[in-house]
C-alpha cells in the first residue's frame, strides 16, 4: 500500500473511524505507542472503547514518575484491557550507570541522547518489529518541531507507516474529549506538568512556555528524545 492510497482511505474520517479503518487495513500489524499523556489517553480511550485490533504499548524507562505508574494501573482497571510494557536492555543500563553514573544526561546533550537511546529508542525498535503501521498521539501544537509533521508518513528507519491522527487537534479539543468521556489522566497535569517523561528530566512549565519546555529544560535543543526523528518520506 502506498502513502497516497492510505491517505485516501483515511481522509475525512474522525478519530474512531480512522482507527477502525487502520485496524482493518493492517490486522494484527497495527500498534499504538503511549506515554499516557493527555493526547495518548484520547487515542487509547478510542481504541479500548471500540475494541479495535490495535496493540497498545508503552516504554518504561525505569525513571518514570510514580503518578505515571498509578495512571497505568487506573487504565488497566478502567478498561479491563492489557497493554505491553517494554523495558530498556538491562546490560546497557548497567554499563551506562557504571561508567557515567545515574545523572550523566545533565552533563551534555550527547550524554542525554545516549541515555534516551538506551532507555527509549532501543526499546521502541523492539516494540515496532513486525508492525506495519505505528499510531501515535503526536499533536502539532506541542512544539515547533512537531509543526512540520504530517498525519501520514513513511518511517524509513523502522519500515512502518506512521499515523498521527491528532496532529491537527488543538489542546482545547483534547481537553474537551477527556472531560466529556471521563478519561483518566495523569495527576501531574494539575501541577503544571504538560509533557511528562522521566522524572529527572521533566518539570512543570512556566506561564507562556510551550508544552515541551519542561522536558530537558537545561538544554537549548529541539526537545525530542529520538523516538520521533524525521527519517521519513512525507505524504
Amino acid at each position: 500500500m502506498s502513502i497516497d492510497s492510505l491517505f485516501e482511505k483515511l481522509e475525512g474520517k474522525d478519530l474512531a473511524e480512522s482507527l477502525s479503518e487502520v485496524s482493518k487495513l493492517f490486522p494484527g500489524k497495527a500498534v499504538f505507542s503511549t506515554a499516557f499523556g493527555r493526547e495518548g489517553q484520547v487515542v487509547l480511550d478510542t481504541i479500548f472503547k471500540n475494541d479495535l485490533d490495535i496493540d497498545v504499548f508503552t516504554i518504561d524507562t525505569g525513571r518514570l514518575f510514580n503518578e505515571t505508574y498509578e495512571l497505568m494501573d487506573r487504565v488497566r482497571s478502567r478498561y479491563q484491557k492489557s497493554f505491553k510494557v517494554y523495558f530498556p536492555n538491562a546490560q546497557s543500563v548497567e554499563e551506562l550507570t557504571s561508567a557515567k553514573g545515574f545523572s550523566s544526561f545533565y552533563q551534555s546533550v550527547d550524554n542525554r541522547k545516549e541515555c534516551c537511546y538506551i532507555r527509549k529508542v532501543e526499546p521502541l525498535e523492539r516494540a515496532l518489529k513486525g508492525a506495519k503501521i505505528w499510531v501515535t498521539g503526536l499533536r502539532a501544537g506541542q512544539s515547533d518541531n512537531r509543526k512540520g509533521f504530517e498525519k501520514i508518513e513513511w518511517d524509513e528507519r523502522h519500515g512502518v507507516f506512521k499515523f498521527n491522527p491528532l496532529l491537527d487537534c488543538s489542546f482545547e479539543e483534547v481537553e474537551r474529549y477527556l472531560k466529556e468521556n471521563n478519561v483518566p489522566v495523569n495527576a501531574l497535569h494539575k501541577k503544571g506538568f504538560t509533557s511528562i517523561g522521566c522524572a529527572p528530566c521533566t518539570r512543570a512549565i512556566l506561564e507562556g512556555e510551550d508544552s515541551r519546555a519542561g522536558r530537558w529544560w537545561w538544554e537549548d535543543s529541539k526537545k525530542e528524545c529520538g523516538l520521533h526523528d524525521r527519517q521519513v518520506i512525507l505524504k
